[in-house]
């Protein structure tokens, strides 16, 4: 997880087993998602009056690179008005699961790359706090994420919007990602290190 991970409780009792409950649905949230920003849940029991059954509602709230914010939110309806709270945060999450998977196929695109494959792509996305990007690659027009630790030659601070960059492309446990990432032009700064073929812009 790049940023914060919370839980709040609202008018419910917060016990050991829901909270140990929902940290490993949020680690399974970061199994589809490597590079989630940040993850909050909410759950809380609503104070008015049912005539049949008290609902509880769980609400998550998620930030996804590079300006993604989806929100997930779960309540007992007439059919199911005496779920146990664990039953509605399980349905919550699993809700989660299948919107946050579709985005990062969105995302990565439907393009398998070959490990280690050399590819070429412009940085398009960048969180210099958060020591990450995304690159474009020219072929396909995939936005491929980047972690500080990835690019050659500590130049991580050099990137900026525009920058054509090498790199190979690897999936990991966290999913489709760039690593030796290697600067080859620069807007402004023509022919750095063209060693294997044109970009064109």
């Amino acid at each position: 997880m790049q940023g914060p991970t919370t839980v709040s409780f609202k008018d419910t009792v917060k016990t050991p087993e829901l909270e140990a409950l929902i940290q490993r649905k949020i680690a399974k949230l970061e199994r589809f998602c490597g590079y989630l920003i940040s993850c909050r849940v909410i759950i809380e029991h609503p104070q008015h009056h049912q005539e049949v059954g008290s609902p509880y509602r769980v609400r998550i709230d998620m930030k996804i690179p590079p300006a993604h914010e989806l929100v997930v939110q779960q309540a007992s309806s007439k059919g199911d008005m005496h779920d146990p709270l664990n039953v509605v945060i399980i349905k919550t999450f699993r809700k989660a699961e299948r919107i946050l998977k579709g985005l990062v196929q969105k995302q990565r695109g439907s393009i398998k790359f070959h490990p280690q494959q050399q590819v070429m792509g412009i940085v398009n996305s960048l969180f210099p706090e958060q020591d990450y990007g995304f690159i474009k690659t020219v072929d396909t027009q995939q936005d491929v994420y980047f972690h500080r630790n990835s690019v050659l030659h500590n130049e991580f601070d050099d990137l900026q919007l525009g920058t054509g960059v090498r790199f190979s492309v690897e999936e990991g446990v966290k999913g489709l990602q760039a690593s030796s990432v290697e600067i080859v032009y620069k807007p402004g700064i023509p022919n750095i290190a063209p060693k294997q073929g044109t970009m064109a812009y």
